[in-house]
């Protein structure tokens, strides 16, 4: 039977009031100082330019085109679509095993909730997807009440949930129309999620944010050793090099995907780090961090 647990204090100490205002923090972190945001999308995009007539702006002249055709021409803008925002959090029992005070698990939903907050700041409906066994998905809205819902829901998990991260992103692609922005909040532990994030980049914008425990990082470079899945129970042999152990290669592999990526070591201070991330992404292209 699974086994819910009602009790929070294993992945994040925070009470219900502690909690709204670390949310609202992060939120203010993600969005202070910058009128833009790469990851939400906003400003006025060039369409075309058409001839001049009486009532339009002096200052929307398209000199060059006026210049080479010997007739007055106009700059003609539209305001793109606000992309939505998804936000794909790792629910399953990997996230939720911990070494430090705050697991991955903690972290990821107090990041999730910052981030649909900064989203709604920029009018860019923002929507929730489970990637464990849960069925939890949210579509895409503008409501405040909406994402605080989801966000107590999530701060609820099973310690025998098992990660369906690459099953979802499958599902997710196959039912988006239109270009979205799609953000990954796990631990990446599930073997085929790479390949499904890759081919999923191809169509939209893709942000894997990887939390990292400490003790999975002291087990890098380590020999065969005996380690039990957090999911199942199942107590089996590994090693060092194991694929979700070694940054590198996860790194390249979403490199190749086109997939910006950024490890968060859930042991160091990292709010900074994050908020950088998401600041300058535009301007120094798509890719590995």
């Amino acid at each position: 039977m699974s086994k819910f647990v009602m009790e929070l204090d294993r992945c994040d100490p925070l009470n219900e009031r502690q909690f709204r205002l670390a949310v609202k923090r992060l939120a203010d972190t993600l969005t202070y100082g910058s009128d833009r945001s790469p990851f939400l999308g906003s400003g006025m995009e060039y369409v075309q330019s058409r001839l001049y007539v009486p009532g339009d702006p002096i200052k929307s002249i398209d000199w060059r085109v006026t210049a080479r055709t010997a007739k007055v021409h106009v700059k003609v803008y539209e305001a793109p679509k606000r992309m939505p925002v998804y936000l794909l959090v790792d629910t399953s029992a990997s996230m939720t095993v911990s070494s430090a005070r705050i697991s991955k698990y903690g972290w990821a939903v107090q990041i999730a909730g910052g981030l649909a907050l900064a989203c709604l700041a920029r009018a860019s409906p923002v929507g929730v997807m489970g990637v464990g066994e849960r069925d939890l998905r949210r579509l895409p809205s503008l409501s405040r009440e909406q994402v605080y819902e989801w966000l107590f829901q999530l701060r609820r998990y099973r310690l025998d949930e098992r990660t369906a991260l690459a099953a979802r992103v499958i599902e997710l692609g196959a039912t988006l129309k239109n270009r979205a922005t799609i953000i990954i909040l796990s631990d990446l532990h599930d073997a085929g999620a790479l390949p499904s994030l890759r081919l999923l980049g191809q169509r939209h914008d893709v942000i894997a944010l990887q939390l990292e425990d400490p003790a999975e990082r002291d087990l890098r470079g380590a020999g065969i050793f005996l380690a039990q899945e957090a999911e199942t129970g199942e107590v089996f042999a590994t090693h060092g090099r194991r694929h979700w152990l070694d940054p590198e290669r996860v790194a390249d592999d979403l490199k190749r995907g086109r997939i910006d990526h950024l490890r968060i070591p859930i042991d160091r201070p990292f709010l900074h780090k994050l908020s950088h991330f998401f600041r300058t992404r535009d301007r120094v292209g798509r890719g590995s961090r």
